[in-house]
């Protein structure tokens, strides 16, 4: 696979959590191209073995590890996968969600539970499982969560999204605290407004008001938010802990 710019991930082993599609594929292929290898998954096994052929049709190596995440098991699964697979686990990226958005009077008590069940304890669970086995191996890691300007100033509609995100920098600046001194480093990444397959259903109207809202008045392209995760995996981010980097245009809180 060609190299996409100077990071050197090579011998590195990742899991990619909710990357059969959209900016969680990004993100694998991004991780893939510096030289990891990379466990995607997803809840629907199409999408995950597309993903996979994506990235090994262009040089990467990959597998595929079919898992609603949330749950315990699932995130032992997908850190027991990396292990037989690859040996060993040095990053891993919980990007897996869903939305449920509603004003806070139409919001269901299953639209709240499902949205912090896979963003909130998912990320928990994932990041958890990660932490167990970096300190068996000894040798430090990277865990790389997956914020939202949302989760720093709040969205309408998004009680439920926005919660989950406060909660996962309330998870980085802890974590950072705890897992630092054993060299595994904790940052969270928030990307913007950011052109995915899901903006052909949103108005042409809608989208030239999120454009106007970036001071760079235009959308990001999801390998510029997939650098981002691939520079806090490397070396080269090796003083970076328990920080908040927002990728968003200048779209700040």
């Amino acid at each position: 696979m060609e190299r996409n710019g100077p990071l050197d991930l090579t011998g590195k082993v990742a899991v990619v959590t909710g990357s059969g599609r959209g900016l969680g594929l990004a993100y694998a292929k991004g991780l893939a191209q510096a030289g990891a290898v990379v466990v995607v998954n997803d809840v629907d096994a199409a999408a995950a073995e597309a993903a996979v052929k994506e990235i090994t049709d262009t040089g990467g190596r990959a597998v595929a590890e079919v898992a609603a995440i949330g749950p315990s098991e699932a995130a032992q699964a997908l850190v027991d996968r990396a292990v037989s697979e690859f040996g060993r686990l040095d990053v891993m990226v919980t990007n897996a969600g869903v939305l449920r958005d509603k004003v806070l009077w139409k919001m269901t008590d299953d639209d709240f539970d499902t949205v912090v069940q896979v963003h909130l304890r998912g990320t928990f669970t994932c990041a958890r499982a990660a932490a167990v086995r970096f300190r068996e191996q000894g040798e430090g890691g990277r865990i790389i969560v997956v914020g939202s300007p949302a989760g720093q100033r709040g969205n309408f509609g998004q009680t439920n999204y926005a919660a989950a995100k406060f909660g996962v920098i309330g998870f980085t600046k802890t974590w950072s605290r705890e897992l630092g001194p054993k060299g595994i480093r904790v940052n969270a990444v928030a990307p913007g407004f950011v052109e995915t397959p899901i903006l052909a259903t949103i108005p042409d109207k809608v989208l030239q008001h999120m454009r106007e809202q970036v001071p760079m008045h235009r959308l990001g392209k999801p390998e510029e938010i997939a650098n981002v995760y691939a520079f806090l995996a490397s070396d080269e981010a090796s003083y970076i802990n328990g920080a908040v980097i927002e990728v968003s245009g200048g779209m700040t809180v």
